[in-house]
């Protein structure tokens, strides 16, 4: 006979081992409280005898009777390897237009030196290694750009103190 010990349910089927109400498991009414051992039948053997007799060669079986195409290989072509580097020269870009843009507001004075060095150094890596960099001419009118914007600002600059001057 066995019980649930989470409902108190009691079954007297032996081959019964979990629960019908909450699917615990169940356990024995008697002193022992392992729980019981299942009996599994023995797994499928197969015979070597079965597999050794047929000679069969599987590459040459073709169900269907379709013509196999074989493609050549090709190695990948790498897509890294086909793109070039432009980070300075659109960092250098971008910071020319800001600065022109906000020369007024003396930001110029700022952002003009930084666009001209990034540039500088996005030209010179586009020109020594034209295969991995890229964006020379965007380096380029990010110079052109910074430097434009750095010379406005000290013209708005002098414009300033000559109006306090004169003013």
């Amino acid at each position: 006979m066995k019980y649930c010990p989470k409902c108190n349910e009691t079954y007297r089927d032996e081959n019964l081992n979990f629960c019908l109400n909450d699917g615990e498991l169940l356990n024995e009414m008697d002193s022992t409280d392992a729980p019981p051992t299942v009996m599994l039948d023995s797994s499928r053997v197969t015979s070597e005898n079965q597999w050794s007799d047929q000679n069969t060669n599987f590459s040459d079986f073709n169900p269907q009777n379709q013509q196999i195409y074989q493609q050549p290989f090709s190695s990948p072509s790498p897509v890294a390897s086909t793109e070039q580097d432009k980070t300075l020269p659109t960092i250098a870009l971008i910071l020319g237009i800001t600065s022109l843009v906000f020369s007024c507001c003396y930001l110029g004075v700022i952002t003009g030196p930084i666009a001209l060095v990034i540039g500088f150094l996005g030209m010179n890596n586009a020109k020594n290694d034209p295969e991995t960099y890229g964006g020379k001419e965007m380096a380029i009118i990010g110079m052109v750009l910074g430097g434009i914007s750095f010379a406005l600002a000290f013209v708005f600059l002098f414009l300033g103190f000559l109006g306090s001057i004169i003013g």
